[in-house]
């Protein structure tokens, strides 16, 4: 009987990963023949070259949102290296941001600053987790200048979406970029520590 309700549990979730994958056309990686414009360029002219993923048909204000977000969590947490998992808090971070600058295009603030809130707390779960690859002799060099990359664009993208949002949320988001600021920084001192060339920060002297 164990066994058995064993094996309905994993059945359960492997369709509910299933299911969720369908219902979200979003791609697992970065593969650029899946990306579609960037929702940012309108805003002013970009200093960061960085593609974010497309973010999927199910946003936070769906009702399938919850399955999705427990999908992200079971595949975290089923995943064991290091370095794989980095990879997914960074991809699960760009991601959200994309859906927050939809949210608030849509109006729906409220949701669209949990959105970003929770999504640029993915940053120092991928730093974390990369330090950890690094220790254990797992090459991270080429992730440590996505990852720097990405912090750039993440800050560039707050800033758009102060225009974005109501006023009184706008030093909320802010405060918020401490998240993209620390990132960019402990990329940047690794990248440094190996003598490995690190993204221009445009920011500087903001």
């Amino acid at each position: 009987m164990k066994r058995f309700l064993f094996a309905l549990v994993v059945f359960a979730v492997a369709l509910l990963i299933l299911l969720i994958s369908i219902f979200d056309s979003s791609a697992i990686t970065y593969s650029l023949s899946q990306v579609p414009p960037q929702p940012f360029e309108g805003s002013k002219e970009s200093e960061v070259d960085y593609i974010f993923p497309y973010a999927g048909n199910v946003l936070p204000d769906s009702p399938l949102w919850g399955l999705k977000a427990l999908r992200d969590k079971i595949w975290f947490g089923m995943t064991t290296s290091p370095l794989r998992r980095a990879q997914l808090a960074l991809l699960f971070a760009d991601k959200r941001i994309v859906m927050a600058e939809n949210l608030f295009r849509k109006g729906e603030h409220d949701i669209a600053m949990s959105t970003f809130l929770k999504g640029e707390r993915y940053l120092p779960i991928a730093v974390a987790e990369e330090k950890l690859a690094r220790d254990r002799g797992i090459n991270t060099d080429a992730f440590l200048e996505k990852l720097a990359t990405s912090a750039l664009k993440h800050k560039e993208v707050a800033e758009n979406l102060i225009q974005l949002a109501p006023d009184n949320v706008g030093p909320l988001i802010i405060s918020t970029e401490v998240y993209a600021d620390n990132t960019y920084e402990a990329a940047r001192n690794a990248l440094n520590s190996r003598g490995l060339p690190v993204p221009k920060n445009p920011f500087d002297g903001d």
